[in-house]
């Protein structure tokens, strides 16, 4: 098993929900987007306009996470989800940060509206949240935190990779995102053993489904403003 396919253990729900969406998740795990990425051959003002998208992403998911302390399932679970809250805001600096380094101007930045995919992404996610329990949520946002680290292992382990986005790559490569990402599915294989994941499975799969297609496009963002 390569890598980026080692994440959660043999036979425990993250695996399961990953291989019932095969398909989904690959268009998503190696979109044209990503490979462009990965080859340094993604034009510029494709990556600019993931990065601004990306910021207020992360507003959202802070918020997701935030959901996630009310619904979470013990009070150490709260705690690891009110940490995981402050370091997503922590994160909204350094990408305003990262941003300024692709000649991104901060005032910019924060006065771009959200377009239609980021706003039915995240909302979605809300949703999930809000009519579901802690699992539910969880599904909804493993996807991202999970999928993430895949994409930069696969980018690393890509032959024709290039140094372009080396900083990007290796932010998400790097040995703390890995340990959140493998955290996140190990995450879901205790919440599916605790909350009835076997039982849930085909509503927690088509969740799953959804997030993979919803991330896939909003990598397709990025091109489609080219």
């Amino acid at each position: 098993m390569a890598d980026w396919q080692n994440y959660g253990r043999e036979g425990g729900l993250y695996r399961r929900l990953r291989d019932a969406c095969a398909a989904d998740w690959a268009a998503y795990t190696w979109h044209p987007f990503v490979q462009q990425l990965a080859a340094g051959a993604l034009p510029l003002p494709a990556f600019r306009h993931y990065l601004v998208q990306d910021y207020l992403f992360l507003i959202h998911f802070a918020r997701a996470k935030a959901l996630a302390v009310v619904k979470g399932e013990s009070l150490e679970a709260m705690r690891g989800k009110a940490g995981a809250v402050l370091a997503i805001l922590d994160e909204t600096k350094l990408h305003l940060k990262y941003c300024a380094d692709w000649g991104l101007d901060e005032a910019a930045v924060m006065a771009t509206p959200e377009t239609m995919e980021t706003v039915s992404y995240t909302r979605w996610v809300m949703d999930r949240g809000m009519h579901g329990d802690i699992l539910d949520l969880e599904v909804a946002l493993a996807p991202c935190t999970v999928g993430y680290g895949e994409v930069a292992l696969r980018i690393i382990a890509h032959a024709g990779r290039a140094d372009t986005y080396k900083s990007w790559i290796e932010a998400y490569a790097s040995a703390d995102y890995q340990a959140m990402a493998r955290a996140a599915a190990a995450r879901l294989d205790a919440l599916g053993d605790s909350h009835g994941g076997e039982a849930r499975f085909a509503t927690l799969a088509r969740d799953f489904r959804m997030a993979a297609q919803l991330e896939a496009r909003f990598w397709q963002q990025g091109l489609d403003i080219l």
